[in-house]
């Protein structure tokens, strides 16, 4: 390739990146997005409102009406109603708990060093399947893995002899590109079954989704991105950003991987607690007569208690593993510093609870309005008219919801401002909430690596500019395409082929959702 070409190349390349980041910047902050939504969805209920519309719910068999919210009547409904719209906004108080337990366990160290000990075990050929793997397990810590797998990853490639900035894609494609794969519930698990029930509820107010209703698809997504992951980080990306000459000011004697005999101890007595733990709820739920079973016997049906305290189980696996960790290696020293940790959880959760409170009077107001139950049956009869086959609209579904990744970066105010709409429109045509919602959780995991609008994009190109002092966004983005490209094609093919074999998606999760 000659330098014309490469130079034409980066320039059409840089332009495009500029553009996105420029309509990016454009946009307000997701709770201003969600506030401008309400007053969006009012002003067009009071029009709607006199208009009679000829679309037939299913469910209750007549003629979908639009509620006026702008009468009288409705603004006082809705005045006198905020507050509890916002506490019973289920997205709140699930994501809050979860991330109580998660933060003593983070700020503890106890996570960190678990990262730490699986990497530094793992033989030399293997780094690479190991890194993606790990980041894509520090899942369950919000940003663990954007603060210390993603430097972890360059330091462990150099002292192997291993370009850094391969190490980075490596770690960056699991932690980010990865988002939607992982072994073990998380608070993201929580976060998106809110949603989803609540848009399935739009269209059927009876139906009910598990937290877990990913998970078995999430736990074979890890085996996937890992091995395609690996693929191409030794195929496509090191041997191309191998030719970058290292000329940063990283340090030489530092070791992000090393630990004190201390943190290892603790981390041995942690683990172990944990481990008699899970036993221990292990034995408790599996005698038939378990007060955790459902009233029908069953561990995983709805109602089951178990199922019912899953995000109080991941508060409780994390944090008391959390405690042991700090005192036993000393980095809590009285029961202040826990209560401190979660000070530190939760004034990190800002943000989300303003976009929360936004989030839910919109939401309330579009399933109030009845404009959404219009618009999924409208857009339903539409794709019936297609008779486009269950596969092919998945897949628009996941590329609709990659190009808007693009812009709106947040996964939760993403499926916010999607779900009220796709999770009824695609059950009228028979397919279940809980496949919409795998295959949102594709679109927005892979285009992740390549906006410059994530918000831990900017960290990433400091972390490559410590080793390769020209790196720059559009560095880092053609570094990352290779990732987004090949991870949505065999994604979403993994997806219609997991569907296809019938194997389940998670707990109590059907792929059809009954039509008339």
């Amino acid at each position: 390739m000659s330098t014309t070409t490469r130079n034409t190349e980066g320039r059409l390349m840089t332009g495009f990146l500029n553009a996105v980041e420029k309509a990016g910047n454009k946009l307000p902050e997701p709770a201003l997005i969600f506030f401008y939504f309400l007053l969006v969805v009012m002003a067009m209920s009071a029009v709607l409102s006199t208009i009679d519309f000829d679309v037939i719910n299913p469910v209750t068999n007549e003629a979908v009406k639009i509620n006026n919210l702008l009468s009288a009547e409705a603004l006082t409904v809705t005045i006198s109603s905020m507050v509890t719209t916002f506490t019973s906004f289920a997205p709140l108080g699930i994501v809050l708990v979860a991330m109580l337990g998660v933060g003593v366990a983070e700020s503890s160290g106890f996570i960190n060093t678990g990262l730490k000990k699986m990497l530094r075990v793992t033989p030399k050929k293997l780094l690479t399947p190991m890194i993606i793997f790990v980041a894509m397990f520090s899942h369950v810590a919000a940003d663990a893995g954007y603060v210390l797998v993603i430097p972890l990853g360059a330091i462990i490639f150099m002292s192997a002899g291993r370009h850094p900035l391969a190490g980075i894609a490596a770690a960056f494609a699991g932690v980010s590109g990865g988002f939607a794969a992982n072994m073990v519930p998380t608070g993201n698990d929580a976060l998106l079954q809110g949603f989803t029930q609540t848009a399935a509820q739009l269209l059927d107010n009876t139906y009910t989704v598990n937290t877990l209703c990913n998970l078995f698809f999430g736990i074979g997504s890890t085996v996937m991105i890992t091995l395609v992951g690996w693929w191409v980080t030794e195929r496509i990306v090191e041997p191309r950003v191998s030719k970058l000459k290292i000329d940063g000011d990283y340090q030489h004697n530092e070791d992000m991987s090393n630990y004190s005999v201390q943190e290892s101890r603790g981390f041995k007595v942690a683990g172990l607690v944990m481990v008699l733990g899970l036993a221990g709820l292990a034995a408790l739920a599996w005698p038939e007569t378990s007060l955790l079973r459902g009233s029908d016997g069953s561990l995983t049906s709805y109602g089951a208690p178990i199922m019912k305290s899953i995000v109080p189980l991941i508060f409780l696996i994390f944090i008391i593993p959390g405690i042991v960790y700090g005192f036993v290696a000393g980095t809590f020293s009285s029961g202040k510093d826990v209560i401190n940790a979660m000070n530190e959880s939760m004034s990190k959760m800002g943000s989300y609870m303003v976009m929360a409170f936004f989030c839910a009077m919109f939401i309330k107001a579009f399933g109030d309005s009845n404009i959404g139950t219009l618009i999924a049956l409208a857009g339903a009869d539409v794709l019936k008219t297609m008779a486009l086959p269950g596969e092919a609209t998945i897949i628009g579904m996941i590329l609709l919801t990659a190009v808007v990744n693009i812009l709106i970066g947040s996964a939760s105010a993403k499926w916010a401002l999607l779900s009220p709409i796709m999770v009824p429109m695609l059950m009228a045509v028979g397919i279940s909430p809980e496949l919409t919602q795998a295959a949102f959780r594709i679109g927005d995991s892979t285009t992740n690596i390549i906006t410059p609008l994530m918000v831990f994009f900017p960290l990433v190109v400091v972390y490559c500019q410590r080793y390769v002092k020209s790196t720059g966004v559009g560095t880092l983005v053609s570094m990352m395409v290779p990732y987004s490209v090949i991870f949505f094609i065999c994604w979403s093919i993994f997806l219609l082929v997991w569907w296809a074999v019938g194997l389940p998606l998670g707990v109590n999760a059907p792929y059809t959702y009954p039509i008339s």
